[in-house]
């Protein structure tokens, strides 16, 4: 099944984390026709902190990886703690095998208390995707609490940098899917 995956590294329900990833998942999905999904950190259940390889998940935790893994494009957003992602979000990502995200487009959001977090895009997330070789799209958004209000984007400039955003996004998702395809072995 074609499809776009988000995930929001957030416990919080509602969440401004997953609010920002809903609406760029439901935006690229609208563009692309493709099915959209959006799961939260909360969603993986207690067998995200003990499990040692993915497959020590619980099925349910387990197949919304496997949905993630197996996505044509893929919308990540992490809530800044500290100035950056937090351990579960980490953890979640250190159950995952190095090229399991080779070359997949991707779109990097996280959402924080004020502006002084603003980079942790560039500092935290797009470091951490790069070690997986995603296909990374060059503009993250990240966004304040002020930028959300009842869980939509409120920020005129915030909802233009999401919609470029998802204007790269869309546009890596054809040549991926292209390249996945199996060639024929006719020459």
């Amino acid at each position: 099944m074609a499809h776009i995956v988000g995930f929001a590294g957030s416990f919080s329900s509602p969440s401004r984390t997953r609010a920002l990833v809903q609406a760029a998942v439901d935006d690229a999905a609208q563009r692309t026709g493709l099915e959209g999904l959006v799961f939260d950190l909360g969603d993986l259940g207690p067998s995200l902190g003990t499990a040692q390889h993915l497959f020590d998940l619980a099925n349910g935790a387990r197949d919304l990886v496997l949905s993630l893994l197996d996505a044509d494009a893929i919308v990540i957003g992490s809530p800044v703690y500290k100035g950056s992602y937090t351990g579960l979000f980490k953890h979640l990502f250190d159950l995952i095998e190095p090229e399991a995200l080779r070359g997949k487009p991707t779109l990097l959001t996280a959402t924080g208390g004020g502006h002084r977090h603003a980079l942790v895009i560039e500092h935290q997330l797009r470091p951490l995707f790069g070690f997986f070789e995603a296909n990374v799209v060059p503009t993250g958004v990240y966004a304040a609490s002020s930028d959300l209000q009842d869980g939509r984007i409120a920020s005129p400039d915030i909802a233009t940098r999401l919609e470029g955003a998802v204007s790269q996004l869309v546009a890596a998702i054809a040549p991926a899917k292209e390249a996945a395809r199996p060639r024929s072995a006719a020459a």
